[in-house]
This record gives C-alpha cells, structure tokens and sequence, in this order.
C-alpha cells in the first residue's frame, strides 16, 4: 500500500505535522509526505500545455507527484485553514492538478486508471468553519481518481487544545488508518 500526504502547513512541527505524524507511525505500507512549503512547485499559468499534451508544460518537483499519484493507493490532504480555505502554497500545487482535469474535458482521456481512498484532515485555531476548504480538498482529490473519501477528520479548537492533544482527531485519524486498510 502507498500513500501520498499532502502537507499545507508552513509550520514543521505544528498541529497539522502532529496528526500527520500520528499517520505515518501507524499506517501500513510507504508514504510520501510533500510539503508544500518546502517543495518547488510553482502553481498552473493556464499555458495550456495540458490541453493538447499530457503532463505540465512547467518542469519542477511536480512531475515527481504526477508519477506517485499513478501509482499510490491512498492520498491525504492535510492542511490548515485560513480564512477557511486551504492554505496558498497547498492551492498553489492543488492548481497544478489542471492537468488532469484538461486531459478528461478537452483530450477525453482517463488521466489516472487506478482508483484510490483519499481523506482531509483540517486544523484550526479559529470559528471552526472548515466546510470551504473541505470541499476544494475533496475537488482536488477527485481529480486524483480519489471517488471513495473518509469523512472530515478536523482539530479546530487549536488555539485553546493542541491537535495532538483532541481525542476526537486522534480518533479521526485511528479512522483513516483502518479505512485505508481495509
């Protein structure tokens, strides 16, 4: 089993990177976490490469992510919300997604062949209003071939309890665990 996490969070050792490490030290298989804040990926320009070609016209760490998403079984989007929305570099290599979506709508072609379980974890300090970026992340996941998603596992209290520290996430993400698994 292999599993691809993306990783909104600016933060190295933050609410989200907690419950992202709850994750990989349970989970069964390989993984590969992409930081968005870490990683080179610049977001789509409408070039329109993708139109008429397969792949991104733009060569950056993102051709790597297109390999393992073929291949991947599960795909986890973590991230935190601001302004409830999913953070801008995750929407910078959530845009790159295009690709696919140009391959269905003007190539009429299956981008991604192997279907996949895909799940959101949110995390947020503020008003708790996650339903916005819960549904880019699922559009995105879609876009993977993700068509069976896990319920919302969210921590938005973490302004008064640490992600970590939220039995309800943490049960959240036991969940992900054994639907990944199974």
């Amino acid at each position: 089993m292999k599993t691809l996490i993306l990783n909104g969070s600016p933060r190295e050792n933050g609410d989200t990177v907690s419950l992202i490490k709850i994750v990989t030290e349970n989970i069964s298989g390989e993984y590969k976490i992409i930081n968005a804040y870490r990683c080179n990926i610049s977001p789509c320009v409408d070039c329109r490469y993708c139109w008429d070609h397969t792949g991104c016209a733009i060569e950056d760490e993102m051709l790597d992510i297109y390999e393992y998403i073929q291949e991947c079984d599960n795909i986890i989007i973590a991230s935190p919300v601001y302004f409830s929305e999913l953070t801008g570099k995750l929407l910078d290599l959530g845009s790159r997604l295009q690709t696919y979506y140009c391959s269905t709508a003007f190539r009429k072609e299956k981008p991604i062949l192997k279907k996949k379980k895909g799940a959101v974890i949110l995390v947020g300090g503020g008003d708790g209003h996650m339903d916005k970026a819960y549904s880019t992340a699922c559009i995105l996941l879609h876009h993977m071939n993700c068509h069976t998603i896990h319920e919302l596992v969210s921590s938005h209290r973490t302004n008064d309890l640490p992600a970590a520290d939220d039995r309800n996430a943490i049960q959240g993400i036991e969940s992900i665990i054994s639907f990944f698994s199974h």
